[in-house]
């Protein structure tokens, strides 16, 4: 479990990234950590991409249906507006961001921000996904949760596509993705290569 650093406010922020693939727990792990902020009195803003309305268009809602509220963005640079005053600062889903968020995330941590953002490490093909990689390189504090295989019972970080649908980014829940082992994961790949 990760334990949050002492921080007071005036000191120089912070980035934390929650990664893995789908149905690791990322969100969830998200809302706790901007509850204990809440819990601690900070004034805290949470956002999530506008493209993600899989289960509310508004709050971040985890798979088992934990949720907070959040403000919409259409891309990084209205959360500069948005998080003024800010002493923490959630975003949920950043594989969906455009590559600017790289350098807000490093803006809102200079101003002395806590960042914590949450989203898939790699995509449906199991490369890097979107400002991800970059963002996991600027950040102070890395946690990458794994998802359990749902054929072999291992511990699983690939997000398999279930449906050969082309595209990087299509919005999907367990009704089109399923966390599995590289096992797994590399051998329905190759099946796919060989149709």
């Amino acid at each position: 479990m990760f334990i949050e650093p002492h921080w007071k406010p005036g000191e120089i922020g912070w980035i934390e990234v929650i990664c893995g693939s789908m149905f690791s727990g990322k969100t969830e792990e998200l809302i706790r950590r901007l509850r204990r902020a809440q819990i601690a009195g900070l004034k805290v803003e949470i956002f999530k991409p506008a493209m993600d309305n899989r289960y509310d268009e508004e709050a971040i809602v985890s798979h088992n249906q934990q949720r907070i509220p959040s403000t919409i963005i259409h891309n990084s640079q209205e959360l500069l507006l948005l998080a003024q005053d800010v002493e923490v600062v959630g975003i949920d889903e950043a594989q969906f961001l455009d590559m600017g968020i790289v350098e807000v995330a490093n803006e809102l941590a200079n101003r002395g921000c806590r960042v914590i953002i949450a989203g898939l490490d790699m995509d449906y093909t199991g490369k890097p996904f979107g400002p991800m990689p970059y963002l996991l390189a600027i950040a102070e504090f890395v946690t990458k949760l794994h998802a359990v295989c749902t054929r072999t019972g291992r511990m699983a970080h690939y997000s398999f596509r279930k449906e050969p649908i082309e595209g990087q980014v299509v919005v999907g829940a367990q009704d089109l993705y399923e966390p599995v082992c590289r096992e797994v994961f590399w051998k329905e790949m190759a099946k796919r290569k060989n149709l």
